[in-house]
């Protein structure tokens, strides 16, 4: 496994702390956030073109917008690695 630390959440207290990684081996970018509450959710499954609500072995977090820039190095890295991405099918 091939996976390498980007950043984490400026404004971290270190005990809730939104991190970025990325999997250059498996193309996949990794995130640490906070669970959204319970409207939140139901509100993201309802305008979701998915059918139901968010699987288990899946989640919905929150990241904050000042990790955006750690969030475009991670997109980058993967891009460096040459990984092909797919678009799925809904």
């Amino acid at each position: 496994m091939s996976v390498r630390f980007v950043g984490i959440d400026p404004d971290t207290d270190r005990d809730h702390c939104p991190t970025v990684w990325v999997d250059t081996e498996a193309g996949e970018l990794l995130f640490q956030g906070w669970e959204p509450d319970t409207a939140t959710r139901v509100h993201c499954e309802a305008a979701s073109p998915a059918n139901g609500p968010v699987p288990a072995g899946e989640a919905i977090i929150r990241i904050p917008a000042r990790m955006v820039p750690m969030i475009r190095e991670a997109c980058d890295a993967i891009e460096r690695a040459n990984v092909r991405t797919a678009t799925p099918s809904l």
